[in-house]
């Protein structure tokens, strides 16, 4: 059966309520076409898990300021206004994770993994209402493991396996993400015909994927 569907047939696949990892970093990685379906789709009270809200006008930027979130679990939120203003207003619930700890935690959504102790946060907000253990004299917060309902996700060059390739930096946290969730769904550049990736090339697995949308479609 082929993976292959079509924007409007992704985008109908999240619905409301749902939570939905995003790849992407500054939105370089970041399936547009299926973000511009789903601000069309104005589907609301979602939760968001990506490295950061993009820009107002770029990446998932667009679904926060046509305020689609109900929740946003990101490293950082600097480059949208719109999202400090829907925090500070208690509009939007948001979750500021150190980068590294955010990708650790979703390795271990999609690893089966219970969770992990890091010294970072240590001390500070981060670690607040946490475990905080000491190993080997020193201290550690446990952190715990992120899966999503739907992960959307980027790649430059996809099979119709959905074997992935991913053009230099937009790889981020695509990979990661697409193991930890239910449904995966990603925007190829280009599709090409099963064997044409060489697997020594493949940068994720097919194994992953449930449907691929955008390239030669």
């Amino acid at each position: 059966m082929s993976k292959i569907i079509s924007i409007k047939e992704a985008a109908d696949k999240v619905t409301e309520g749902m939570s939905i990892m995003v790849g992407g970093f500054l939105a370089n990685g970041t399936p547009e076409n299926l973000i511009d379906a789903l601000v069309e789709k104005n589907v609301k009270n979602l939760t968001l898990i990506c490295n950061d809200t993009g820009f107002p006008d770029k990446g998932v930027g667009k679904m926060v300021v046509n305020k689609q979130f109900k929740k946003i679990i990101a490293t950082h939120i600097g480059t949208n206004r719109e999202t400090g203003n829907q925090m500070n207003s208690g509009e939007t619930e948001v979750e500021l994770v150190p980068q590294g700890t955010l990708a650790e935690r979703i390795r271990c959504g999609g690893n089966g993994l219970g969770g992990f102790y890091t010294p970072t946060g240590v001390g500070t907000e981060v670690a607040e209402g946490k475990e905080v253990r000491e190993l080997n004299g020193k201290e550690y917060v446990f952190e715990t493991p992120i899966k999503a309902d739907v992960a959307l996700l980027r790649a430059s060059v996809v099979d119709k396996k959905g074997n992935m390739i991913f053009n230099k930096t937009m790889k981020n946290f695509n990979p990661v993400m697409a193991t930890a969730a239910d449904l995966v769904i990603v925007e190829a550049d280009k599709i090409v015909e099963i064997g044409e990736i060489d697997p020594e090339h493949v940068m994720c697995s097919g194994i992953f994927v449930d449907y691929i949308v955008g390239g030669d479609e």
